[in-house]
């Protein structure tokens, strides 16, 4: 058994910052599941949103969340993140984080990407969360409070009954360390859920292979509610090639002027909507799997070839090495592209704290759902709430960790009568059939009758894994499976009950908005 102060579960941008900024207060230690460079914050692209531009506003900045959130951001939440954004770059920067700047000028230099009004997304080339990842990393490695632990996957929450009988506190969590297949208890007296996103539940994904929902499917068993998963972003261009299946292609190259084209060469965005090539994502997404449909393609093009050759080698040097690789000259030729799943809008529910239902537990980034991105995420609004809920949580539990105690009679993991396995094809065959189910019918476009076979067929994998959980030794790939089954679960329940088409989630038995009934969270929670 180990014992912290603070226990943070995942190392991207939100675990770190939290982490650096409550060292002072305690010791911290930083459970990563790989490396700890490894995660969805290492492959942002874009950039982080924020108004720091006299030619723009915080008004201008809310009003396109909210739009892009089609009626579900809650506005409080929203107020409260754009207005700190200023007060979360210069931390970012503080912490040695390099954003471009304009030649000539110490002004930091503004992109522009779909459903944004104004030019206000920082970055670093087209290489943002690498550079965010680097930084962040340096400092946590010389600070003596904090202790990173690579390959330690978290199992579950450990929780202990609460002195008012209603929700059980967390007093850390156990987990495998996959180098030696030990499991170790970590006790702390605060615990954050920083584990990232869920995208490996999909087949195909422009996430890292870490993102398999572990935050949430953890909090989700101990109690906690669980909202809007049914919101699931699909980003609208990722690389299609069989060399590079997950390359996100960023928002910013079509804010620069990047034009879609179907396999014809024919523009196609105007008819779907007027903003074209920079509408909401969700729009984007949709217009492009119509248009796949209707001409029987397997991708579109996404084409910059029309900008300065040295504009587009400057600008986007990632992208281009990356597609030049693949035998794409993007300054020459279109990209083909196709939509992947991206980003969870929903997640563990948290408050302007950071504070989820169970005392003592936090969430921030893409695990939690703090009511910022409603049924759609604006783009480049996702680092920013992870830094600005990250330092919210340390401003709070820092402010009552000596109020807090450090349990000392915590019971060491039981491996009950559990026993090594020689059926480790059962993992892989139903981890793949889950996300290509996941795929053909809980994803862009959604009926009845697709969600209703999902329903079926989750229902069975669940009592299936789960009686294989109670039989053999924990891996890595069993808690992952474990995760993405609980998560897909989530998200076809709430994408069930939900009777309309909103944002991201798209029925086609229900297309149209129903703000009567439906404009409201989705919300879940296991019962005791």
């Amino acid at each position: 058994m180990k014992h912290q102060d603070f226990l943070v579960i995942g190392s991207g941008i939100a675990g770190l910052m939290f982490a650096l900024d409550v060292a002072k207060c305690g010791s911290v230690t930083i459970l990563c599941k790989s490396e700890p460079c490894e995660g969805a914050t290492k492959y942002a692209q874009g950039g982080i949103a924020a108004v720091i531009s006299p030619l723009d506003s915080c008004e201008s900045h809310i009003a396109d969340t909210l739009n892009a959130g089609a009626g579900l951001c809650h506005e409080e939440v929203v107020h409260y993140v754009v207005s700190h954004g200023l007060e979360a770059i210069s931390r970012l920067v503080e912490l040695g984080i390099s954003f471009d700047k304009k030649s000539l000028s110490q002004s930091f230099e503004l992109a522009k990407e779909g459903g944004h009004s104004a030019r206000r997304i920082l970055h670093y080339r087209d290489e943002t969360g690498a550079e965010i990842q680097r930084a962040l990393l340096e400092r946590v490695k010389a600070e003596p409070n904090i202790e990173i632990l690579p390959h330690h996957i978290a199992i579950d929450l450990i929780a202990k009954d609460s002195h008012d009988g209603s929700f059980p506190e967390i007093i850390g969590a156990y987990a495998l360390d996959k180098s030696s297949s030990k499991i170790t208890g970590f006790v702390s007296r605060v615990t954050m859920l920083a584990t990232g996103g869920a995208g490996k539940v999909y087949l195909y994904t422009t996430n890292p292979n870490v993102s398999t929902g572990d935050g949430i499917a953890m909090a989700y068993r101990a109690g906690a509610r669980i909202a809007n998963m049914e919101f699931f972003q699909f980003h609208p261009t990722c690389l299609y090639h069989n060399k590079a299946r997950s390359l996100l292609i960023t928002e910013a190259i079509r804010g620069e002027g990047a034009r879609l084209l179907n396999i014809k060469g024919e523009a196609f965005m105007q008819r779907y909507d007027e903003r074209g090539e920079l509408a909401p994502r969700d729009i984007v997404a949709r217009a492009i799997d119509a248009e796949m449909k209707r001409t029987g393609a397997d991708n579109v093009l996404l084409d910059i070839s029309h900008r300065e050759a040295s504009f587009i080698r400057s600008r986007f040097p990632m992208i281009y090495a990356k597609t030049l690789e693949c035998g794409i000259d993007i300054t020459k030729e279109p990209i083909p592209v196709v939509p992947a799943a991206h980003y969870c809008c929903g997640g563990v529910m948290a408050d302007l704290n950071g504070r989820t239902d169970l005392p003592r537990l936090y969430a921030a980034g893409e695990t939690a759902s703090t009511g910022l991105h409603g049924a759609n995420r604006l783009a480049s609004n996702s680092l920013l709430e992870a830094a600005v809920f990250a330092r919210a949580a340390a401003r709070d539990c820092s402010n009552r960790i000596k109020d807090l105690s450090l349990e000392q009679n915590v019971p060491e993991w039981d491996y009950l009568d559990t026993v090594e396995t020689r059926e480790h094809i059962i993992v892989n065959h139903v981890w793949q059939e889950v996300r290509r189910m996941m795929w053909n019918l809980v994803g862009i476009v959604r009926s009845n009758m697709r969600l209703e076979l999902a329903s079926k067929r989750i229902q069975a994998v669940q009592k299936e894994i789960r009686d294989y959980y109670w039989k053999y030794f924990v891996t890595s790939d069993l808690i992952e499976l474990r995760n993405i089954i609980t998560v897909s679960d989530l998200i076809i329940s709430m994408a069930k009950s939900r009777k309309e088409s909103r944002g991201l989630h798209y029925n086609i038995d229900y297309p149209e908005k129903d703000d009567a009934k439906w404009l409201r969270d989705s919300v879940m929670q296991q019962e005791p």
